[in-house]
């Protein structure tokens, strides 16, 4: 479930990170320039001239906020986010909530990245297949071939140095090949110990093998990439809903009923704001548990 929940926050996180550097970016260039026009008059009233100030306000002010953004992880935005709630609501309850998030939030930036590592090293695994039916062809012995395909693709990942070595000095390659297999994202490696124990046993076309599993483990991922595109707009529209609270919480704010101070002010308030969370909560599990159903099957 903490895959597809993070898949389903982490566009919601990006664009409530993008919008706040926007929204800071816009405000400091119209404080910036008010103040270079002023700097600018002065120097023409006392008789100087204008010189280059270098690099513009706004620039300086962009590279800032990018740097800033590139540095805050989810979690850092989930502060941010609770920071200026806490803030504008007068209350502290936001900044609870955010800290509170945090975890959870850094267990979905985790297990977003362990899924990307993944399909990295899957897609290494499906290089490395090709490089050595490659090699093979090219008239090299299987041990020669695997050093070189290895140090091309890169797909024996953290085992590198051990199957290089059984393969350099005569050891058990498909065995070193299989527990390489044990990484995360590395299970095509269990095909090619495969493929190699019995190319080495019964005198089999190793290339030919290699070339079957390569289009296997290729077809695999192009079937995952379908289905996470199908899937999509699924996505999309749980975090659309997911964010129609905020939206409601702005047109509030625009019509000047200040729904914050009814929310985390009063007692009715309060106690919508509990149910609606919960609700909001068990809503994103229940997406997400379908969306990883259907990817599941």
């Amino acid at each position: 479930m903490v895959a597809a929940v993070d898949e389903l926050v982490s566009g919601a996180l990006d664009g409530l990170g993008a919008a706040g550097v926007c929204l800071g970016a816009a405000a400091v260039c119209l404080v910036g320039r008010r103040g270079q026009g002023v700097r600018r008059a002065r120097l023409l009233l006392a008789g100087g001239e204008v010189l280059d100030a270098g690099p513009s306000d706004w620039r300086r002010v962009a590279g800032t906020l990018r740097r800033v953004r590139g540095r805050l992880r989810a979690e850092g935005w989930a502060l941010v986010a609770g920071l200026v709630l806490a803030v504008l609501g007068s209350s502290v309850l936001p900044l609870v909530a955010g800290a509170g998030g945090v975890p959870l939030l850094r267990r979905m930036r985790l297990a977003q990245e362990a899924r990307r590592a993944r399909e990295l090293r899957g897609g290494a695994v499906i290089a490395l297949c090709g490089a050595l039916a490659g090699e093979v062809r090219a008239g090299r012995q299987p041990g020669e071939a695997l050093l070189r395909a290895a140090h091309d693709s890169g797909g024996l990942g953290a085992a590198q140095s051990a199957v290089l070595a059984a393969a350099r000095f005569g050891g058990d390659v498909p065995g070193a090949l299989a527990s390489a297999a044990r990484q995360p994202g590395a299970d095509g490696l269990s095909g090619l110990a495969a493929c190699w124990r019995v190319a080495v046993d019964q005198g089999a076309g190793l290339a030919a093998g290699l070339d079957r599993l390569e289009a296997a483990l290729r077809a695999e991922r192009d079937q995952r990439a379908d289905l996470r595109a199908q899937l999509a707009g699924a996505r999309s529209t749980v975090v659309m809903l997911a964010g129609l609270p905020v939206l409601g919480l702005l047109l509030g704010a625009a019509m000047g009923a200040d729904p914050l101070h009814v929310l985390l002010h009063t007692g009715a308030g309060f106690g919508c704001l509990a149910v609606g969370g919960v609700l909001e909560g068990a809503g994103m599990w229940w997406a997400a548990r379908i969306v990883r159903g259907a990817e599941a099957g």
